[in-house]
């Protein structure tokens, strides 16, 4: 992956040209991002068994925090960056502690009621931060050169894949960590786990913790690579497709997550284009219209792999894995039972 800036590969119909062309890198890094966030929400969900609708509102917050706090305070981006980090921790555990006080469908309509109300305020623009239903602009002042411009997107490529393998790491440190593994103690019997004298609260509300500042994190490199921010990435929308990432890689599966990602931002970037070529305008109604309606075919595609492939991309990769190691042990047995094989094996006892 650090390497494909520096070639010249194409993919016709996947990526939009070269993969050295900022077009393509800029695609390709939005989807490293996305799949950053994506294992943040695996934390929550594949981990814990917590199921938010409200985990956009961190994204945003590391995406717009990092701007306001870089043009308000007149901090450079490193020193914003940490700022953003302590103040994603203290809200994610207060707001967090108040959301864990319920558990199932109640959780989801709490996390949910506070990222409604965080989309709004975004929307209003108070005090002129946000910049409403336009967006924000990234404040370049405080940005390096090398971060900022089409020339740069190259740049940008690697620092969202240094941001995607420093996601996949910390996700895999409190995974094998104690708490992860007493997460999904509690993600299977959570009254069990109380009777063994551990304090579920606590551990799901450090999970919680952790998910959000790893999406705030990944918001920050967001606000970068589009040199601004708009309301979408505050919204309940922006976090369902972070849980149809999960489920179409495969609930439970950090790579899964990682491939649920990719596969969710090229196809809808891909199939956006698709809709409007003119070799559509040519097709029968029948045909025409559900093909010029992107949203309308990612939706299919997520209802056939929830029907047919349970385990996700994943699962179905470990599937076929299995299933060529069956194939190749039926092999190497047949061979063995062969003429040949058993004037080897009788050689060999020989």
């Amino acid at each position: 992956m650090a390497c494909l800036p520096l070639l010249n590969l194409s993919v016709p119909g996947v990526l939009p040209g070269a993969t050295y062309t900022p077009g393509t890198l800029h695609l390709l890094a939005l989807a490293m991002v996305m799949a950053g966030a994506a294992l943040s929400y695996h934390l929550l969900f594949g981990v814990a068994g917590l199921l938010s609708f409200g985990h956009a509102l961190y994204f945003g917050l590391g995406a717009y925090g990092l701007g306001i706090i870089m043009e308000e305070l007149e901090l450079g981006l490193v020193p914003a960056a940490l700022l953003l980090i302590v103040v994603a921790v203290v809200m994610s555990t207060i707001l967090g502690a108040v959301s864990l006080q319920v558990t199932g469908i109640p959780f989801a309509m709490v996390t949910l009621a506070f990222a409604q109300a965080g989309f709004v305020l975004v929307r209003k623009n108070p005090g002129r931060l946000t910049g409403g239903e336009e967006g924000m602009r990234l404040p370049t002042d405080y940005v390096p050169d090398w971060l900022v411009g089409v020339a740069d997107t190259r740049n940008l490529y690697w620092v969202a894949l240094a941001a995607l393998v420093l996601a996949f790491a910390l996700v895999t440190w409190v995974q094998r960590s104690r708490a992860g593994h007493v997460a999904e103690a509690v993600r299977e019997n959570e009254l069990r786990v109380q009777v063994l004298g551990m304090r579920p609260f606590l551990v799901k509300l450090a999970i919680f913790v952790a998910a959000s500042v790893i999406a705030a994190g990944m918001g920050m490199v967001h606000l970068l690579l589009n040199s601004g921010a708009v309301p979408h990435v505050t919204s309940a929308e922006f976090t369902i497709s972070l849980l149809l990432m999960v489920v179409l890689g495969g609930v439970g599966s950090r790579w899964g997550a990682v491939v649920g990602a990719f596969v969710y931002v090229i196809l809808s970037q891909r199939l956006a284009v698709l809709a409007q070529a003119p070799a559509i305008e040519d097709l029968p109604a029948v045909l025409r219209i559900p093909l010029s309606e992107p949203m309308f075919i990612l939706g299919t595609i997520f209802v056939l792999v929830v029907m047919f492939v349970p385990g996700g991309l994943a699962g179905l990769g470990l599937r076929l894995r299995a299933l060529f190691s069956r194939k190749a042990a039926a092999r190497l047995q047949d061979d063995l039972h062969t003429p040949e094989g058993l004037t080897q094996e009788d050689d060999q006892q020989r």
